[in-house]
């Protein structure tokens, strides 16, 4: 199992861990990944790791679909990955309603038929085989209108490598299910080892190169009640305020776990304004399922069911050093 160092998203003000980034490469991570959502963009504090590392992979965990088009992605994808000597590993996610059309002013509908088609378009940019030409429902080169002035063309960049990796970000079935047969990997947002049915018809027939990354809250402290609860706030959020009431994936998925009563309640609380009380209705269960949470002997013993899981990759949540030292301890 390899080790990546999930950085997530900026706060008000973008910073990067750098010394911690560089310690993660000394000691033998694959890889760090970034996020975005509608602050910090997940491309520049790539960048800026990318610029004083040497070894350690990026990625992005996740681009998201609606912030960019295809071509503008293929040439970002193509420059980072020649400055940073092939390192780049591409994560894009489709997000939620809310961002996608509140944000970019972007239609959300049909998610699954726009990822094929932007993931199709992304690697026909990047193999440069001729001009591109595409005219599917989602995506049109040349454009069909606007001046009729529009000609195919061909990205200038010689990519370093033509085969860029690209994970997808998933949840629902159908999706995961996708992201096996378009993808090179999966990001999933929540997993749990002790529940491997919940994705088990949409990983039956994974190929033996396919990767999945999965983030990993890891918190160390002598009292896993304390630790438990350090890791639900986060969770809340997402249960409770990262999607619409009547569309939210991510309390579709903790349903799919078993605890869909529990998420119906956080979300809820979180949505009338009782934060306090939506955290402290996250489930212990759940908590301990999908984060790694309590002493290092704990810990150490928990990893075992990650180790059996079709999971390929841990990318631990954390920005502590002793966190960062103590997992590559145990992995690599």
């Amino acid at each position: 199992m390899k080790l990546g160092l999930m950085l997530g998203y900026s706060g008000a003000i973008p910073a990067v861990p750098i010394d911690l980034v560089k310690e993660a490469e000394r000691i033998g991570y694959d890889s760090v990944w970034t996020a975005e959502a509608y602050g910090s963009d997940v491309f520049s504090p790539l960048c800026w790791v990318g610029a004083q590392t040497t070894r350690i992979k990026l990625g992005t965990g996740v681009m998201q679909l609606s912030a960019r088009t295809p071509a503008c992605v293929a040439m970002t994808a193509a420059t980072i990955d020649h400055l940073s000597n092939g390192r780049l590993l591409l994560g894009i996610g489709v997000s939620g309603p809310q961002v996608v059309e509140g944000w970019y002013g972007q239609s959300f509908p049909k998610p699954l038929a726009r990822t094929r088609e932007f993931v199709a378009l992304v690697r026909e940019m990047l193999e440069r085989k001729g001009p591109v030409t595409f005219h599917g429902e989602h995506y049109d080169l040349p454009l069909q209108g606007g001046s009729h002035l529009g000609k195919p063309l061909k990205l200038i960049v010689h990519p370093k490598r033509s085969h860029i990796p690209i994970y997808m970000g998933a949840e629902g079935p159908k999706n995961v299910k996708l992201a096996t047969e378009i993808a090179d990997g999966w990001l999933p947002i929540f997993y749990s080892p002790y529940r491997s049915y919940v994705y088990a018809d949409s990983l039956k027939d994974l190929r033996p190169d396919f990767e999945i990354a999965c983030a990993v809250t890891v918190i160390l402290h002598d009292d896993v009640k304390q630790a438990l609860n350090m890791a639900k706030p986060y969770i809340a959020f997402y249960i409770g305020g990262m999607g619409a009431k009547e569309k939210n994936f991510h309390l579709d998925l903790i349903g799919r776990f078993g605890f869909a009563e529990e998420a119906r309640r956080v979300q809820e609380l979180f949505l009338s304004g009782k934060r306090a009380e939506a955290i402290a209705a996250v489930p212990e269960q759940l908590v301990d399922e999908i984060t790694l949470a309590g002493p290092k002997e704990r810990i150490r013993d928990r990893l075992g069911a990650w180790k059996e899981s079709p999971v390929t990759t841990l990318l631990v949540g954390s920005q502590e050093p002793s966190v960062v030292r103590f997992m590559a301890e145990e992995l690599l």
